[in-house]
């Protein structure tokens, strides 16, 4: 599943193509993905002018003309691939229809912008500008972690006497938004705290160390393009490579790369989920 530096990346990749340009035609190829689609959406689409292209968390938000907000979530295969626009020094053609290219979306200036969805995990929904943070996927999200509202002081508020592992508790995408698996391993990692280790029962210093770990790993990882696991690429079809800077997820039996450390990274499973650790250093 795409996390926080994935889903920015394919953002500031839609940028060219979309903000500030009008959709020209949309064309929905079939009734829903991960959910129905919502009615009329081709036509609510078509002719509207995209004034603003961000991100909540792990969803992009395409703000229009119209006064909805074109909501996007990439699930664990979805693609969103530009052509037909000179991006730096290539020009990507329109290439032919494929199965899974569900919403083509021609865009002002030539460019085409296709959402690929093979396992239709993803989803797409139109809702209110005005009241989009009241979606019922967006309305319970925590803050950003690049945000004023995410700080030492309120991750230590919002951890004290809590009784779920830490791993547990930055994937609560209520306590801070867009932190997914491979990410939250980095980051405990970088700070030397065990993912199973209580939330309540860590020093506050050490939680509030956390907060510009969490930042670094996130704006290292979107300077990197992301991770590319399995199905995840760019707008223009390229591969993130910030896999090749993990210090420990995916690499069970390695050695630890903390300078003087002689540990090996384990694996383990939280919550239904791998989790990588170096038992030594991490306390």
């Amino acid at each position: 599943m795409p996390e926080l530096p994935e889903v920015e990346t394919v953002r500031r990749g839609l940028l060219p193509a979309m903000e500030g340009r009008v959709i020209l035609r949309a064309d929905v190829r079939r009734p829903d993905l991960r959910w129905p689609l919502p009615p009329g959406m081709a036509d609510r689409l078509s002719g509207q002018r995209v004034e603003r292209l961000r991100r909540r968390s792990k969803y992009i938000l395409a703000d229009l003309a119209s006064g909805e907000t074109l909501l996007i979530h990439l699930g664990m295969s979805g693609r969103m691939l530009v052509s037909g626009q000179v991006q730096g020094r290539f020009h990507h053609d329109h290439p032919a229809p494929e199965k899974h290219d569900h919403v083509v979306l021609d865009m002002e200036g030539g460019a085409r912008v296709t959402f690929n969805d093979a396992r239709r995990f993803g989803a797409m929904d139109l809702w209110p500008t005005a009241t989009v943070d009241l979606h019922p996927l967006l309305a319970q999200l925590g803050p950003e972690p690049f945000g004023n509202d995410f700080n030492e002081d309120y991750l230590v508020a919002r951890l004290n006497g809590r009784r779920t592992p830490i791993k547990t508790s930055l994937l609560d995408q209520r306590v801070v938004a867009g932190l997914g698996n491979i990410y939250v391993c980095e980051v405990l990692h970088r700070a030397g705290i065990a993912p199973a280790r209580l939330s309540g029962a860590i020093a506050a210093r050490r939680v509030a160390g956390l907060v510009p770990i969490i930042r670094d790993v996130l704006a290292e990882a979107i300077e990197a393009g992301g991770s590319s696991l399995r199905d995840y690429r760019q707008t223009g079809g390229e591969l993130g490579y910030f896999q090749h800077n993990f210090r420990v997820y995916g690499r069970e039996g390695a050695p630890c790369p903390t300078p003087g450390c002689d540990g090996t990274i384990r694996r383990s499973v939280q919550a239904g989920r791998s989790s990588f650790h170096c038992p030594r250093c991490q306390r």
